[in-house]
């Protein structure tokens, strides 16, 4: 057995046998602390109490205007952020979950029609299909036919996270994004913390150091990763916390748009941007990421790249756009490359809260 059909199969075995409920973790990786996003707290509460208790994900994977959309959940284990989306969704939208562990999917279709009723859908809006993220070209899934992928979790359970993003970007609409939290280390994990059963089933050995995740998802064709939230992770267990030695773990909310013409660097051309409003939930300020907290009608200069992703999607009827790409004015100061999960000289608690008041401004 090779390696990658080795993770496989560790990681098949912890959810499919070992974890029988959310209870069961060892880490605070897989949970998701704090109140709920706007909206969210209602349509939770409408999923089947046992699809929430095989929950194992590690942020909020609902991002603003799904009304009517197609969305892939990637590892969608028990069904739950396929349930709460589906609501977001609508009638009118889809959501199709994936994942590889049997046990988890016989309990997401299980509920199929509970959900439908529980909704007031004439039809199911949802479908589950078993197969593995890294070969999503396997699953008869049509090429460039979703408006956002999300993820919960999983991605760093995958051993080929390259395969995964690579994937993910051939079934995304142009302007389409990937949406999704995942575990990320300060630094390249050893192969005794990579390789071990329990660590990787807690999502701790399987994260990527920050850095190869940015240089990942660039060679996939993801130009700009943008960070939206992150928090520091804790290994209560002494014994897994003496295995990870000196490492350190994040959970962060990353989006990924599917644009061709994002560069590396945020480039300025003195261009700004207007939100109108209109976005559910969001009527006076839009968060775009943790540096950008546009409110409504005010303008906000934005970098090439921010232009792009806000005129460029889902998001364009909800803003106006200031200028073009015809000057070029040099790169935005502090754009730099230190560890955007912790800057130095701030708490990344702080960095996690992207919806309190703040000051807007430039991006980067």
């Amino acid at each position: 057995m090779n390696e990658h059909a080795k993770t496989k199969s560790l990681v098949r075995e912890y959810y499919g046998k070992v974890l029988a409920t959310s209870d069961d973790l060892k880490t605070s990786a897989c949970c998701t602390p704090g109140a709920l996003p706007p909206g969210l707290s209602d349509a939770l509460s409408n999923v089947h109490d046992e699809v929430r208790a095989k929950y194992y994900g590690c942020g909020f994977v609902a991002p603003e205007h799904l009304e009517g959309a197609r969305v892939l959940d990637l590892g969608c284990g028990a069904g739950q952020d396929v349930y709460v989306l589906a609501q977001m969704v609508g009638a009118k939208g889809r959501v199709v979950g994936v994942d590889m562990t049997a046990e988890q999917l016989d309990v997401a279709r299980a509920h199929v029609d509970w959900h439908k009723n529980k909704f007031g859908y004439c039809c199911s809006n949802v479908q589950f299909l078993e197969g593995y993220i890294e070969e999503l070209d396997k699953l008869g899934l049509e090429p460039a036919s979703f408006d956002v992928i999300v993820s919960n979790c999983v991605i760093n359970l995958s051993p080929d996270k390259a395969a995964v993003l690579a994937g993910a970007r051939s079934l995304l609409k142009p302007g389409g994004e990937i949406y999704f939290s995942d575990v990320y280390a300060d630094r390249r994990l050893p192969d005794s913390v990579k390789q071990d059963p329990v660590l990787l089933g807690e999502c701790l050995g399987g994260a990527l150091y920050w850095g190869d995740f940015l240089e990942v998802s660039r060679a996939a064709g993801f130009g700009d990763a943008r960070l939206v939230t992150a928090r520091p992770l804790t290994v209560d267990d002494p014994v897994l916390a003496a295995k990870c030695g000196a490492a350190r773990f994040y959970s962060a909310t990353y989006r990924l748009f599917n644009i061709e013409a994002l560069e590396p660097r945020c480039e300025d051309y003195g261009q700004a941007v207007i939100y109108k409003g209109g976005i559910p939930g969001h009527e006076d300020v839009f968060v775009l990421d943790t540096h950008h907290r546009i409110e409504k009608g005010k303008v906000f200069p934005v970098c090439g790249n921010t232009y792009r992703m806000l005129m460029e999607s889902r998001f364009a009827a909800f803003f106006d756009g200031i200028g073009d790409f015809s000057t070029h004015y040099g790169i935005f100061p502090g754009c730099g490359t230190q560890m955007p999960l912790e800057v130095p000289g701030a708490r990344v608690e702080k960095v996690a809260v992207v919806s309190q008041p703040g000051d807007g401004g430039k991006c980067c």
